[in-house]
This record gives C-alpha cells, sequence and structure tokens, in this order.
C-alpha cells in the first residue's frame, strides 16, 4: 500500500467534501473508517494501526487550520461511539462515556485519534455537519438532517469504498416559499 498516494487521495477528497458542504470554524467533521477495508480486507477483521495513524494526521492537518472539529467514530463494539476534544464534548454539552478504544473495539482510526487528538474523550453521540465514510461504516447518524450524499471524484481509498455526507437546512413551507443558497 504506497502511503503517499494514499494520502493525496484522501486529501483530494476531503478538500473535496469541504468544499461542497462550506464547512466552516467550529463545524463538525465526522470521520467513519475501516483500515482493514482500505487494505482489502472485511472490515473490522484486520485493522492497521500504522494507516489508521495516517488517516488521522492528514485529516487533522486540513481540518486544524480551518478550526473544524474532526469527530472520529468507532465500531459497533463501542456503539459507534466518537472521539473528540474534550473541549468540542464541554462546548456542546456532549455525553462523555468511559470507554477506550481498541484495534479490535473501536478500530485503529479511533485509537489514532487518542494518540493525536490534545485531550481526547469519547462521546455517545454527535450532531456533524458533513463527514467521510471509508469502508461503508455507517456515519449518517451522527450527520445533521437534512444530510446530502456528496460524491467525491475518486469512490475508493485502496480497497475501501468511499462516501461522503454535508447537510443543509430543511425546506419548508409550501408552493409560496422562496429558499436561499445555504
Amino acid at each position: 500500500m504506497e502511503k503517499e498516494r494514499l494520502v493525496q487521495e484522501l486529501t483530494q477528497m476531503t478538500k473535496e467534501i469541504l468544499a461542497e458542504a462550506k464547512l466552516k470554524a467550529g463545524d463538525i467533521f465526522v470521520l467513519g473508517c475501516s483500515t482493514s477495508e482500505i487494505t482489502g480486507g472485511v472490515i473490522g477483521k484486520n485493522p492497521s494501526k500504522e494507516i489508521g495513524e495516517w488517516i488521522i494526521s492528514t485529516l487533522k492537518n486540513i481540518l486544524d487550520p480551518q478550526g473544524i472539529y474532526l469527530a472520529v467514530q468507532g465500531c459497533e463494539h463501542l456503539n459507534r461511539a466518537l472521539v473528540v476534544e474534550r473541549s468540542l464534548a464541554e462546548q456542546k454539552e456532549l455525553e462523555i462515556v468511559a470507554v477506550l478504544p481498541s484495534l479490535h473495539a473501536g478500530g485503529a482510526c479511533s485509537v489514532a485519534a487518542f494518540q493525536f487528538f490534545d485531550d481526547p474523550v469519547e462521546v455517545e453521540k454527535i450532531v456533524a455537519q458533513a463527514g467521510i465514510d471509508i469502508g461503508d461504516t455507517s456515519i449518517g447518524m451522527h450527520i445533521k438532517h437534512v444530510q446530502v450524499p456528496v460524491r467525491p471524484s475518486k469512490k475508493e481509498l485502496g480497497a475501501a469504498h468511499v462516501t461522503a455526507l454535508r447537510s443543509r437546512p430543511k425546506y419548508i413551507g409550501g408552493p409560496r416559499a422562496s429558499y436561499q443558497d445555504v
């Protein structure tokens, strides 16, 4: 697996998603990721600590300068709890849960988030404005309604299928209503 190429592809995908989602400082970006799927395996069966580390490092290098928070979704063994910075959890009054991720309960990216975040905690749920799903991990439960699919120009990272979501305000009203572009 060529790290440089995959980092470049993840960077391109993330920038495309951010451009379409129009996130601003203080917004939240969710990552759902199976490193097993990236290497061509089955989700949850062969996590890669190294791949998790470069994914988190790459995303933080893009998001941190823009003031966008990264939330890293764990696997179903942790009920898809998310790693976030404690400051975000406190600011948004998110429920902090008592669990530490491992490679086989949470996944490689959650473990890496605990390594790279300043003061990481796990929270039960979150409402984010956008996110990327690498390996079909189902991030939709963490994205604000109304969810809109984002189609990055590249559909795979390694062997993992990639999808993305952004949110938009609800359209309300009837046939006489007009809408602003947001």
